[in-house]
C-alpha cells in the first residue's frame, strides 16, 4: 500500500499537476482497473474528463450519471489526488447517514479503490451531532429507566467518562450510534444529542463522544465524509463559532463533493432552521434571574416568561397534525402575530438591559455571553416568523416538550455567498440532477449562477434485466394482500418502499399474525446500517423502509424485487405548502417533479451491477393513474405492464 498523503503519481518540477493527473486517471481507467477485473466503461471515462476540467478550473459541476457508470470511483480519485495536492482534505457530503455507511462499509467503493490502486486512504466520518450519545441525558436516565436497551448503552460507556481524575491520554472515541445497533430509533432519541442541549456549558463537554470524534476527524488528510445536514450546519455556524473562539465544525477543504446533490436544498433549509423549545427560554432566563441583576431586568424577565407560556399554549391549541410528517401545522392568527411581536419587543429590551447588567460586573462575562447569544438567536428567528412570507414554521411535540421550528423559505442567497462563491471545485453527483436534461431548476434553487454540467446514461441493459408492473390501489386491505402475495412469490429478497412512516406502520399492523417463511426488517427498529446488513446477509428476507429511496446498495441475490407501495409525493407539511404557495402551477412545479425524482431513485435500488436482475412493482390509485401515468412511463427505464 502506498503511504497516505503522497500523490499516487509523480510530478516533476517542470510538469503541470493537472497534466499528470489526467495521465494517471487515464492509466487507472484504461489499464489498472481492467487488469483488476473491472469493466472498461466509456461513461466513466467521459465523466473523468469532465471532472478534470472542473477541478482544473475550480468550477461547480453537475455530474448526472446513471446507475452502474462507476461515478463514485471517478469523484473519489479526483478528490483524493486534489486533497493531497492542496494538502487539505476533500469533503464528501451525503444525503444521510445511510449513504455515508455505504461509502465506507467493508467491501464498499473506498475499500475497493484502496485494493485496486494500492492506496491507503485516510477517510474519517463527521457525523451529525444526533448520531452521538449524550451523557448529560443518558446518565440520569439510566438511574430511573428499566429500558434494557438504554441500560446496555450506559454499561458500555468507557470508565474514563465518569472518572474526573482520568488523564486525557486515556480518552478514546466512543458514542457513535453505530456502536449500539440494538437500540431502536425511538429509544435513541431519548439518549442522543438534540438541539436543546447547551454543549458549550456542559460539564461533560470534553469527555463527550461527540467532542472526541470531532477532534479525530478534523485531522483527516484525504477525505472527510459527512451528511448534507452537517455540512450546512458547518456553513451556517462557522462565523459564530469563530467569534466564540471555537473551531468550525469542519476544517478548511480543498474541494467538496455533494453525493445525491439533488437533496441539498432541503438540507440547506434545515441547516438554517431556528428551533425554540418551550422550556429552553424559561431555563435560560430563570438562570439569569438567579444572578445579581437589577430589579427592572427581573420585571422584564417575568413579563417574557408569562408571554412565552401564553404564546406556546396558543400555538399548541391551534396546531394540526400532518400525515406523513412529524410537523404540526400552524395557521398564524392575528392574535398569535401580535403576541409574537410583543414577545420579540420584550426580548429586544432585555438584550439592551444586559449591557447595563454586564457593566455592573455582578454577572460573569461568560454567563452574559451565553444568555445574550440565546436571546439574539430567539429574536432573529422570531423576526423571520413575523415577516410576511419569509418564514416556514411548524410545531414538533414529543413526550416531554414542544418546539417551535422556523426556517427561511429561500436559501439561495445564503448559499450563493457562503458556499458557491468559494474558489474551489464543487461536484454534484447523482443519477437525478436534471429535469429532461435541464439543470437550471436545481441551480437556481441553490443560488448557483455559473456551472458546468453533463449527463451519462446507465450502461445496463434494463430491457433484459428488469420487469416492471403497475398495479391499481382500489383499497388498502386488498393492496396489502396482493403485496403479501408478491413477497411470498419472490420468497422474500424484497425491498418495500413506503411514502411515509405511517404507511409502513399500517402495513406492519396488517402483517401481525402472518406466518412469513422469511424475516421482515423494518426501518427504525435498529440502527439503520445494522438493519441493511441483516437484510443483505440473511438468505431470504424483506426490508420495509420509508427513507431508503436513495443510496441503498444491495447487489446480488439479496434483492430481487422492489415494491413501491404508493407514489412518493411530498408530504403536505409546511415546507412543501410554502413551495406550492409560491409556484404558478404547484402540481407541475413541486409535487410531480419531486415524485418522479424519488420514483426514479426507488427503481434504481434494484439493478446495482451488470449481473443483477429482478422485478419492480409500482402501486397507485386510479385517479393518480389518469393524471400521472404518461409522465411516469416517460421516466421509467423499461415498458410497464399494467395489471
Amino acid at each position: 500500500m502506498q503511504k497516505s498523503n503522497a500523490l499516487p503519481f509523480t510530478v516533476a518540477k517542470t510538469e503541470n499537476f493537472f497534466d499528470r493527473l489526467g495521465d494517471y486517471v487515464g492509466d487507472v481507467f484504461y489499464d489498472i482497473l481492467p487488469d483488476k477485473g473491472y469493466e472498461l466503461r466509456d461513461e466513466q471515462i467521459y465523466m473523468a474528463f469532465q471532472l478534470e476540467q472542473a477541478f482544473k478550473n475550480k468550477h461547480t459541476i453537475f455530474a448526472e450519471a446513471g446507475v452502474g457508470t462507476g461515478k463514485t470511483f471517478v469523484y473519489l480519485l479526483y478528490a483524493i489526488s486534489y486533497a493531497r495536492y492542496r494538502r487539505r482534505p476533500a469533503i464528501i457530503t451525503c444525503a444521510d447517514e445511510t449513504l455515508i455507511e455505504q461509502l465506507v462499509k467493508k467491501g464498499g467503493d473506498i475499500e475497493k479503490l484502496e485494493e485496486a490502486l494500492g492506496l491507503t486512504i485516510d477517510v474519517r466520518l463527521a457525523k451529525s451531532r444526533e448520531q452521538y450519545v449524550c451523557i448529560k441525558k443518558l446518565d440520569p436516565l439510566a438511574n430511573k429507566t428499566d429500558d434494557e436497551d438504554i441500560l446496555k448503552v450506559h454499561d458500555q460507556i468507557p470508565d474514563f467518562v465518569f472518572d474526573t481524575g482520568a488523564s486525557m491520554q486515556s480518552f478514546e472515541r466512543y458514542g457513535d450510534r453505530k456502536e449500539y445497533p440494538w437500540v431502536p430509533d425511538a429509544a435513541w432519541e431519548k439518549i442522543a444529542w438534540d438541539p436543546l442541549q447547551q454543549c458549550s456549558t456542559c460539564e461533560w463537554r470534553h469527555r463527550s463522544g461527540q467532542t472526541l470524534n470531532r477532534d479525530y476527524y478534523r485531522h483527516a488528510s484525504d477525505i472527510i465524509i459527512c451528511s448534507h445536514d452537517f455540512y450546512m450546519e458547518h456553513v451556517w455556524t462557522k462565523d459564530s463559532r469563530k467569534r466564540e473562539e471555537q473551531m468550525p465544525l469542519l476544517p478548511e477543504a480543498s474541494c467538496v463533493v455533494f453525493d445525491e446533490g439533488h437533496l441539498l436544498e432541503f438540507a440547506a433549509q434545515k441547516g438554517l432552521t431556528y428551533r425554540y423549545n418551550f422550556e429552553a427560554l424559561t431555563k435560560v432566563l430563570t438562570g439569569y434571574m438567579g444572578q445579581d441583576v437589577r430589579e427592572e431586568s427581573l420585571y422584564l424577565v417575568e413579563d417574557i416568561l408569562a408571554i412565552n407560556d401564553e404564546w406556546f399554549d396558543l400555538l399548541r391549541n391551534n396546531a394540526s397534525a400532518v400525515e406523513g410528517s412529524n410537523r404540526r401545522e400552524i395557521s398564524l392568527s392575528k392574535e398569535m402575530i401580535n403576541m409574537g411581536k410583543t414577545l420579540n419587543n420584550k426580548v429586544e429590551q432585555l438584550l439592551e438591559q444586559l449591557v447595563f447588567d454586564s457593566d455592573l460586573f455582578t454577572i460573569e462575562e461568560y454567563h452574559i455571553k451565553i444568555i445574550e447569544e440565546y436571546l439574539e438567536f430567539f429574536s432573529y428567528g422570531l423576526s423571520i416568523l413575523l415577516k410576511d412570507d419569509e418564514g416556514i414554521f411548524w410545531l414538533e411535540e414529543d413526550e416531554s416538550t414542544t418546539s417551535l421550528v422556523i426556517m427561511p423559505r429561500l436559501v439561495e442567497d445564503v448559499l450563493r455567498k457562503e458556499v458557491f462563491s468559494q474558489n474551489m471545485p464543487i461536484v454534484f453527483s447523482s443519477a437525478t440532477l436534471s429535469q429532461n436534461g435541464d439543470f437550471s431548476y436545481l441551480a437556481s434553487s441553490l443560488g448557483i449562477e455559473s456551472f458546468d454540467s453533463f449527463s451519462v446514461e446507465s450502461p445496463f441493459d434494463y430491457d433484459k434485466k428488469m420487469k416492471l408492473y403497475g398495479h391499481m390501489d382500489t383499497n388498502q386491505q386488498s393492496k396489502w394482500k396482493k403485496i403479501g402475495e408478491q413477497l411470498l412469490g419472490a420468497g422474500g429478497n424484497s425491498l418495500v418502499l413506503f411514502s411515509s412512516k405511517e404507511e409502513m406502520e399500517q402495513f406492519r399492523n396488517w402483517t401481525v399474525g402472518a406466518n412469513w417463511p422469511f424475516s421482515v426488517f423494518y426501518e427504525g427498529d435498529r440502527e439503520i446500517s445494522e438493519t441493511v446488513r441483516n437484510f443483505q446477509t440473511e438468505e431470504a428476507s424483506v426490508l420495509c423502509a420509508h427513507h431508503l429511496w436513495e443510496g441503498l446498495d444491495v447487489p446480488g441475490e439479496a434483492l430481487k424485487q422492489v415494491i413501491i407501495s404508493s407514489l412518493p409525493f411530498p408530504p403536505n407539511d409546511p415546507v412543501f405548502k410554502a413551495k406550492r404557495k409560491h409556484a404558478k402551477q404547484p402540481d407541475e412545479e413541486v409535487d410531480v417533479p419531486y415524485m418522479l425524482l424519488r420514483l426514479r431513485q426507488g427503481i434504481g435500488r434494484l439493478i446495482r451491477t451488470s449481473e443483477d436482475n429482478g422485478v419492480i412493482h409500482i402501486w397507485m390509485t386510479e385517479e393518480e393513474s389518469k393524471k400521472y401515468k404518461q409522465g411516469i412511463e416517460e421516466v421509467l427505464p423499461v415498458r410497464v405492464s399494467w395489471e
